[in-house]
Order: C-alpha cells, then sequence, then structure tokens
C-alpha cells in the first residue's frame, strides 16, 4: 500500500542501504516478491509495484506443482483433476445454464465441427470445454482449467488420421452438448467421463508409443 501499483522500485543498493543487507539478500527478496506477484520486472528496467493476481498465483503454484511431480506423475494428477472438473461442470451447466451460456456452447460446437482436420481444432476443442466450467462462475476453478486443462488438450500427441480423431471428439462433444441442452444432468456427467476417459487412453498409448525402442 505505500507504494502504488506500477510504481518503480529502489534500486538494489537503495534497498541494501535502507535495510543493512548485502545485494544478494536483497536480490533474493526481489526473486520473492516477483514469485508472489508482488512485483514485475522486465530486462534492463527496475522492478515495478503489482499486485497479485489470482492467474499469477495459480500459476507460480502449478510450475512448482510440475517441476516437484515430474511429468509423467504430473500428467496423470493434472488429468484426475481435469475429471472432476470437466464432469462437475458438466453437471452444474446441464442444471444452471441460460440461455447465454447455452449460446455460447453451441457456438464453441459449431465451431469445433468447421475445423475437424485442421489445425486449429485444438483451439476449439480447447473452447469447448471451457464452456461448460465458465457456466458455474467460480473464477478458480476457471483459472485452474485455463492453464492446466488447456495445457493437456494442447499438448496432445498427434494422430496419423486427424480428422478421423477430431470427428470422433466432435461426436462426443454433441452427446455432451445434447444433454446439456436437455437439463440431464447425469448423463452429461456420463458422456464426458466417457470422452476423458477415451482421451486419455489415447494419450497414454501415443505415450508408449513414442517411448518404445525402434
Amino acid at each position: 500500500g505505500v507504494l502504488p501499483v506500477g510504481a518503480t522500485l529502489p534500486t538494489e543498493r537503495a534497498l541494501c542501504d535502507r535495510f543493512g543487507a548485502s545485494r544478494p539478500t536483497v536480490r533474493e527478496a526481489l526473486a520473492q516478491l516477483q514469485m508472489q506477484g508482488y512485483a514485475t520486472a522486465h530486462a534492463g528496467h527496475r522492478p515495478r509495484a503489482a499486485r497479485p493476481s489470482l492467474d499469477d498465483i495459480l500459476r507460480n503454484a502449478g510450475d512448482l506443482i510440475l517441476e516437484i511431480l515430474g511429468d509423467a506423475q504430473a500428467g496423470a494428477h493434472l488429468e484426475q483433476m481435469r475429471q472432476f472438473i470437466e464432469m462437475g461442470a458438466a453437471r452444474e451447466a446441464a442444471i444452471r445454464a441460460d440461455a447465454v451460456a447455452l449460446s455460447k456452447l453451441q457456438q464453441a460446437l459449431d465451431l469445433n465441427a468447421k475445423a475437424i482436420g485442421a489445425p486449429e481444432c485444438v483451439e476449439t476443442d480447447i473452447a469447448f470445454h471451457r464452456a461448460p466450467v465458465s457456466v458455474g462462475g467460480n473464477p478458480v476453478i476457471l483459472s485452474l482449467h485455463d492453464m492446466f486443462v488447456s495445457q493437456l488438450l494442447a499438448q496432445r500427441p498427434a494422430h496419423d488420421d486427424a480428422e478421423r480423431h477430431d470427428r470422433i471428439a466432435h461426436d462426443e462433444h454433441r452427446l455432451i452438448h445434447a444433454a446439456v441442452l436437455d437439463g440431464d444432468a447425469a448423463t452429461a456427467v456420463d458422456v464426458m467421463e466417457t470422452h476423458l476417459a477415451r482421451a486419455y487412453r489415447n494419450r497414454l498409448k501415443a505415450a508408449a508409443l513414442a517411448s518404445a525402442p525402434v
């Protein structure tokens, strides 16, 4: 509250003199401020005061989770988190989605259909899965989805027949959309679970093939 957002922080020398600390200590403190979202820094410029955001906090936590768990284990945990988020989101969407939310879901489905077989199909896939999550209006869950689930989808393995893969996924999206439109929460959860389970198995198969000896 002393420095307004965007204000330049004092120089390292000034901070050393003020707190009687060594320069390495001050640099570590500045690094911690940046990690916690209280400061931003750009090459060649002094750090500036900032206000931590939810996205910054979750992003830093997510990077630490990935680093601690390792790629394989982190991927499995993220996949499980995705199941919790998206199955719950499908249920909530079927119960609570209003006309605006249903319109957005329909638009995402239509864009996904048009992109089948094209590289941009991944982006439309992400957008479709994001639509039900946004219905709940929970910024924490939505931020987690944006950072982790979108990352899983963006890094999905290549397929020999991309169009066939995209069409299968889109057909499952249509079933999810239909259940939400009907207000059938149980079916929405079931079809979302089947869809996610198939996607996860495909990733595991692709990973096994990639690591197999030639």
